[in-house]
């Protein structure tokens, strides 16, 4: 198993992911795919804070860590912290996963519900089935990118939703990674790829096409293991004709490294199988 490239796409949990791997005596590859860019608009918060007193906010849902602490940072900056903390205490406030949880607790915010395991959109939706909607207007902290099937499910039940942007994903400004993980895939060098977003997806197909491979990009790939996040980050390859080997169950890094484990000692898994529980 020495001597096996490994490719990781992730930015923030990079070298903690890398780390994992190379415990196993693999060979990483890093070439993240994607870039946080801060997109706070203290002029919005402000605004927000404002028409939140007139129109409450019944309802409201934090989707990361890294954009609810962008939220009360800029709250900070304006000196109203205070005044969202007693604005949240009013409201329902619900999390979709274990990251927004940590910084709600630390700002002492009570959390009404939270989303059950894999943390997708589906699992935010259930956890507020027995919430009365009808008329209630709910915020929903974008997570990077607008949640269309989250703000389509919230209206559809008759709320009124408010998405507030604290960051946005984009190509990062550094392709050359990326480019050179490309030119590896197409030279056979690289054994497995590990996707840990939906994004990273749709970027790297971007940088493929830009060096004239995003014809070839699903045939590169899929003779490769495919470790694949969970089931949003499932869809997305799936989207582009790419073949998960596996999908890590719990969608944590524990299992998606053992799933990669398993996966590089089957000789059945190599871009051939539908994906399957780690």
């Amino acid at each position: 198993m020495n001597g096996k490239v490994i490719a990781i796409l992730e930015t923030r949990a990079g070298a903690h992911l890398a780390e994992l791997i190379e415990r196993r005596g693999w060979v990483v590859m890093l070439a993240p795919a994607l870039e946080e860019v801060p997109d706070v608009d203290p002029q919005q918060i402000a605004a927000l804070l404002s028409t939140w007193r007139t129109d409450p906010f019944k309802v409201a849902i934090f989707q990361t860590g890294v954009g609810t602490r962008a939220l009360f940072q800029a709250t900070d900056g304006l000196g109203r912290s205070g005044e969202l903390l007693e604005l949240l205490a009013a409201s329902t406030v619900v999390v979709r996963g274990p990251k927004p949880v940590g910084e709600l607790n630390a700002r002492g915010v009570a959390i009404a519900y939270r989303a059950s395991s894999p943390f997708t959109t589906a699992t935010v939706l259930e956890a507020l089935a027995q919430v009365p909607l009808a008329g209630a207007r709910v915020l929903v902290q974008r997570y990077g990118a607008a949640n269309r099937e989250l703000r389509e499910g919230l209206q559809s039940r008759g709320a009124r939703t408010e998405e507030i942007a604290t960051y946005r994903w984009a190509i990062p400004r550094n392709v050359q990674p990326l480019r050179d993980f490309l030119d590896a895939l197409d030279q056979r060098r690289v054994d497995a790829v590990v996707f840990t977003s939906a994004v990273q997806v749709r970027n790297l197909q971007a940088v493929a096409l830009q060096m004239s491979k995003a014809d070839r990009l699903a045939d590169l790939l899929n003779r490769c293991v495919i470790a694949s996040i969970g089931p949003v980050c499932s869809r997305a390859l799936a989207e582009f004709g790419i073949v998960p080997t596996f999908e890590a169950s719990p969608p944590k890094l524990g299992p998606l490294v053992a799933g990669l484990d398993a996966a590089l000692q089957s000789s059945r898994t190599i871009g051939k199988r539908p994906p399957t529980s780690a």
